[in-house]
């Protein structure tokens, strides 16, 4: 199996878990690497809430030996507390600090942090300039395809943060009008990997082992990343793995195990959140394990109201015996 080094971090040349909101929590990126992922990269991790010692913020920022290598993800506009942000997050030890500038939703973009910063990109090299002054692990960014059809600047503004310090650069192939709408544009990823020597992550549409292989191919990226493709699905990464390594798909898991799959990261969050908040959560993750099983609108509508782990073992159970 292929590696690739951002800095001197050795990672498998597979596949990786984007950073998702409300997603890539420990427990997911945990079960993530359990199930073949080559690399996770945290939440996004407010570099405010950080200065300011927020509780919740700091919850966001633990990395276990389970889940390296991984990086933590920084967002925010003002280079100063960017860079007190990462001095900060060396604490936590990470493999990586990651720099949110393609997250396109307008409570983050819409303070001129995320995909906003692809507007500026003079402010954009400062703030990478700053967090590798005060970090010492590798820093990379993550951008877009550019803001809109009519801005798109990745290839420009990804060679600008490489002579900033970036070690590496994670490209999702849509613009920031687009959020998550429409066909991601691989063609920009591969222009990217032409105009810079740092690695290259592809992001977008990879939502089977053979697209990941083809986003290998036609990009030339160093590494495929995959973010709502996982959804209910973390053993994506073990079949992709596979597919790249003897061009075989392993066939999908049998329903029970799947159902293991889905107990075991609710309990890993409800080791790290308690079991209210981490139920909570489980409401939206569970929904998507069940897609496409019999009855599945039923059981999500059961899921909906989760109270306990009971609630949840018994549904899986239930699910079990009608096999």
């Amino acid at each position: 199996m292929n590696s690739i080094y951002i800095g001197n971090v050795k990672i498998k040349q597979t596949a990786a878990l984007a950073p998702m909101a409300s997603v890539a929590d420990r427990a997911y990126r945990i079960t993530a690497k359990e199930n073949g992922a080559a690399y996770m990269v945290s939440e996004m991790i407010s570099a405010k809430g950080l200065c300011y010692s927020d509780r919740k913020t700091e919850e966001l920022c633990t990395v276990t030996e389970r889940e390296r290598p991984c990086a933590l993800q920084l967002f925010g506009s003002e280079p100063e507390f960017m860079g007190r942000a990462a001095a900060i997050l060396m604490k936590y030890k990470p493999d990586i600090i990651d720099i949110n500038m393609g997250c396109p939703v307008p409570k983050i973009a819409g303070n001129g942090s995320g995909a906003a910063l692809m507007k500026t990109p003079a402010l954009a090299a400062e703030i990478v300039r700053s967090v590798v002054q005060n970090s010492t692990v590798p820093v990379t960014v993550k951008i877009r395809k550019g803001w809109s059809n009519e801005d798109v600047n990745a290839v420009s503004f990804a060679a600008l943060m490489e002579q900033a310090g970036a070690a590496a650069i994670t490209v999702h192939g849509r613009t920031r009008d687009q959020m998550y709408r429409g066909k991601a544009d691989w063609e920009i990823i591969r222009a990217v990997k032409e105009a810079v020597n740092v690695p290259v992550i592809g992001n977008g549409d990879v939502t089977t082992p053979q697209t990941a292989k083809a986003m290998y191919e036609q990009t030339g990226c160093d590494l495929v990343m995959v973010g709502r493709g996982s959804y209910g699905r973390p053993w994506l990464f073990g079949q992709i793995e596979e597919f790249i390594k003897n061009g075989e798909i392993p066939p999908e898991s049998e329903l029970s195990e799947r159902l293991d799959i889905m107990l075991g990261q609710v309990k890993l969050a409800i080791e790290y959140k308690g079991e209210r908040i981490a139920m909570s959560e489980a409401r939206r993750q569970c929904a998507y394990y069940l897609k496409g099983i019999p009855n599945a609108a039923r059981l999500r509508n059961e899921c909906a109201s989760l109270l306990g782990f009971d609630d949840l073992v018994r549904i899986c159970d239930e699910i079990k015996k009608g096999e």
